[in-house]
């Protein structure tokens, strides 16, 4: 017992994280340079915090903006949007149903977008659906909010996120095949966990889904599960480049076709983020790989 003691004593940092060697990953160069007019935004997931504290590390780490859930009440939305503009800050919102039964999740959900839209955000980002919905009760559900966005001018993205409608790549490429104005936020480290690879068999599905994205969500994942420890370890630089190609395309797309570039750094905190054994102590520090990811993206896609 005295040398697992020590050795997790000898381990630790004040803020309560395991030491890693300092690496930076050896990243893919680009092919061509892409030079894109970009707006990277901050996760207050795992943040410990008020929302003025977390608007404030927000602004101080160099971010552009946050993405966060929409709101509940009318007083919760006032302190946002004052929040964000005290700091000077951009907003995309995060929208979704709970409910177990799709007539009821449905409303859930188009009440959740109809608040999104009341703010005016840059864009709304949807958990929309849930994986053992019918695919006809999801496609309802898609279609809804796709009508929603069309009626309010409010660009509306849905990720392709475990657990959600579209939480597969050759299940997504159905819906992509019904909905022509169906658009995504490509957090595409769920598909890596949920198809056990990094997606080489699969190229006409994600290039699908790659044509169809809108926005980003900068998390690595590998096959065999939605968040590497710490991108900056050299082990993980197959997953880290993987990821930099499907990035690299949509960066490259959006950028040719005049349009503004969105992502979120998303790495998250315990338990997505390893934990050691019995102190549960994070083994890397989230704050700090979502400023890395920022700046390291802000340096490969810069105007």
């Amino acid at each position: 017992m005295s040398g697992r003691r020590d050795f997790i004593k000898n381990s630790s940092l004040a803020g309560g994280t395991f030491i890693l060697p300092k690496l930076d990953i050896e990243a893919k160069p680009m092919d061509k340079p892409i030079k894109a007019n970009l707006i990277i935004l901050a996760t207050n997931w795992g943040f410990n915090g008020t929302l003025d504290k977390f608007c404030a590390a927000a602004k101080k780490e160099g971010y552009d903006g946050i993405e966060v859930w929409v709101p509940g009440t009318p007083q919760e939305m006032s302190e946002l949007k004052n929040t964000v503009a005290k700091h000077e800050l951009k907003l995309g919102l995060l929208t979704g149903g709970s409910d177990r039964l799709p007539s009821k999740h449905k409303l859930q959900f188009t009440e959740a977008i109809e608040r999104a839209i009341s703010m005016n955000p840059l864009y709304i980002n949807c958990h929309s659906g849930k994986d053992f919905f019918e695919f006809e009760e999801n496609l309802s559900i898609l279609q809804a909010s796709i009508d929603l966005s069309k009626k309010s001018g409010i660009p509306l993205y849905h990720e392709t996120h475990r657990g959600r409608s579209l939480f597969a790549a050759p299940v997504t490429k159905k819906f992509i095949d019904k909905l022509p104005d169906l658009k995504l936020t490509l957090d595409i480290s769920h598909w890596c966990n949920v198809h056990e690879s990094l997606l080489q068999d699969q190229p006409q599905n994600i290039t699908e889904a790659l044509k169809r994205t809108e926005h980003i969500h900068a998390r690595i994942g590998h096959a065999e599960g939605p968040q590497v420890n710490d991108p900056r370890a050299p082990e993980w630089q197959d997953a880290f480049n993987s990821h930099l190609n499907w990035w690299d395309e949509v960066v490259a797309r959006k950028t040719n076709e005049g349009k503004v570039v969105t992502i979120l750094t998303e790495f998250g905190p315990s338990n997505y983020l390893p934990t050691l054994p019995y102190t549960q102590q994070p083994v890397a520090d989230q704050w700090a790989i979502n400023a890395y990811m920022m700046r390291f993206l802000r340096n490969r896609y810069s105007k």
